[in-house]
């Protein structure tokens, strides 16, 4: 029987007696191997200054990080929590945590004190870095009512201008120890907190434990094409998941070079990055990719990035025009993959070892398996291709979520007969590519069809004009549901009635008048979350007067 490339990295990144500890695996391991001196992080500052972090430096800073945390009496199983940009310090302190076997939780700087406050609480935090301004304006309003917090860590501060009732980051790791042992952590013990919004409610706490670790090496490899001695560039915020998963934590079980940029979107920027740092492989988000689709095909071409090998998008499906876009641009496809914070880890990929077929999440990853299912009223397994079901995922990957905090019975509905219920609806061809058709509570039913949102807002982005697309269903008294558009435009294009007819006319060929939007609306801007996500729920809301549920991962500038 083959071994699965799970078990492999399994293989490779346990110790004696079954233990296993991120850190250990991100960076021990490689020092141990002799790679001390390879460069880790290259750290792009908004100044301008470069800080190039050695695979040594990175144990040395990480290992004072967890002496000063147990110096300061905190140990396995503490609760640490960051709200910060990309700064050294935050690598220093992710990975010295999990060192420790303390619990880590990103979150996003650009959430309110509200969401801050909320997550917070529901993950008991005992210590938080983060900076000043972050600390005055999103913490101290709040900071006396959350009694589990002991400990704030300013980075940006000395003992003289840190806030009172908080420490600066250089006092507090001063006799910190270099060499500061790794925890002895089971494969299972718990290891990071990553937070969700549901459509209605609190945040959900995913729980993951050190194994985890496991996925993010294999799928890295499989999914991203890492290889030693790459240099990569993931360029998803440290607050959320994939920041964590794939922008620190995968690519230094890999021993190569993070890329990692302190400044804001830009599309000249981002082109000077790949092509000055000899970036291998690029990771970014399909919101990114349409905002440098925007800027246009001549200035990518400007810029020539020989050492660029493979390109990958994640957080959420990517519309095959930009796929396509890849290839008019760099000579090269964006591989989309499909997971969920839930998984932990890429489960579905377009692979370097499989013909992109643009639209696809790809294939399921070896040593996954991945069915569509219906619930009538337990998941039955739908063998037919082309046909649409739920996303199911057989259980027992390494990365696989091992809780809710505070929410059982919520994670129990997420699992039945040995399956993981996604919640996203999705249909496989006969060569085993998966397509996405939407989440199960987005997809349209009108007229008696089931309507992708997905496939509709991919026919809109095809039009030169159409620079984003937002598709959802409003009720309808004689269709039940209609299909309606919102749509952001490219620069240079003036929303009116003759364009509005016009994308009618282009969605109604390509997709036949059952399927095409029977309205479509201009916006100067579509409703997304932080990492990028078009909103549907929200677009929906708002037309309707609604609820708009949890907004904490919404972006400020698109109300």
């Amino acid at each position: 029987m083959n071994e699965s490339p799970f078990e492999r990295s399994r293989k490779l990144l346990t110790r004696g007696d079954g233990l296993i500890n991120i850190a250990d695996a991100a960076i021990d391991r490689v020092v141990e191997d002799g790679r001390g001196d390879h460069i880790a992080i290259k750290w792009l500052g908004k100044s301008g200054a470069v800080r190039s972090i050695s695979y040594a430096e990175l144990l040395g800073e990480s290992a004072r990080f967890a002496s000063a945390m147990a110096a300061h009496g905190f140990g396995s199983g503490s609760r640490v929590m960051s709200l910060l940009g990309r700064v050294p310090e935050l690598y220093f302190s992710v990975l010295g945590a999990l060192r420790l076997g303390a619990v880590y939780t990103p979150l996003f700087a650009a959430f309110g004190p509200e969401p801050v406050r909320s997550r917070m609480s529901i993950g008991e935090a005992n210590v938080l870095l983060t900076t000043r301004s972050l600390f005055r304006r999103k913490v101290a309003p709040w900071r006396e009512n959350l009694e589990s917090l002991r400990c704030i860590v300013i980075v940006d501060a000395d003992p003289d201008s840190a806030p009172e009732g908080t420490i600066d980051y250089a006092t507090f790791v001063a006799d910190g120890a270099p060499d500061y042992p790794v925890a002895q952590t089971a494969a299972d013990d718990l290891a990071l907190v990553h937070f969700t919004s549901g459509t209605t409610g609190k945040p959900k706490g995913v729980m993951h434990v050190h194994e985890a670790v496991i996925a993010h090496h294999a799928s890295a490899a499989l999914a991203l094409d890492l290889r030693p001695g790459d240099v990569y560039w993931c360029t998803a915020d440290p607050g959320w998941v994939t920041g964590t998963s794939y922008g620190i934590i995968a690519p230094l079980t890999h021993g190569v070079t993070s890329i990692v940029d302190e400044n804001e979107f830009d599309p000249r920027r981002w082109y000077g990055i790949l092509r000055d740092h000899d970036v291998n492989v690029w990771y970014t988000a399909p919101t990114a990719i349409r905002m440098l689709m925007k800027a246009g095909t001549e200035l990518a071409r400007g810029y020539q990035c020989p050492a660029l090998r493979y390109l990958a998008s994640v957080g959420e499906p990517l519309n095959p025009e930009a796929v396509r876009w890849g290839i008019e641009a760099f000579g090269k496809p964006f591989h989309d993959n499909w997971w969920q914070t839930e998984t932990g880890a890429i489960m579905i990929a377009n692979r370097a070892d499989l013909d992109v077929r643009p639209g696809s999440m790809g294939q399921a990853l070896p040593g996954i398996e991945a069915a569509i299912v219906r619930r009538d009223p337990t998941p039955a397994v739908v063998d037919t291709p082309n046909e649409s079901g739920e996303l199911a995922l057989r259980t027992g990957w390494p990365s696989m979520m091992r809780g809710y905090l505070n929410n059982p019975e919520r994670y129990a509905s997420a699992f039945e007969n040995g399956w993981y219920l996604s919640g996203d609806l999705v249909k496989r061809d006969a060569d085993g590519y998966f397509w996405f058709v939407g989440r199960g509570d987005d997809v349209i039913k009108s007229a008696g069809h089931l309507i992708s949102p997905f496939e509709v807002e991919s026919s809109l982005v095809e039009h030169d004009a159409v620079a984003e697309a937002g598709v959802v269903g409003l009720p309808d008294e004689t269709a039940g549901e209609i299909v309606a558009a919102y749509v952001a435009l490219h620069d240079g294009y003036t929303p009116d009635e003759t364009l509005r007819r016009e994308l009618l006319a282009h969605t109604r060929k390509q997709l036949g008048p059952a399927v095409a939007p029977r309205r479509i609306e201009f916006k100067d801007t579509l409703p997304k979350t932080r990492s990028g996500k078009i909103m549907r729920r929200l677009l929906k809301a708002r037309e309707l007067g609604l609820p708009e549920g949890d907004t904490s991962t919404l972006e400020s500038d698109s109300q």
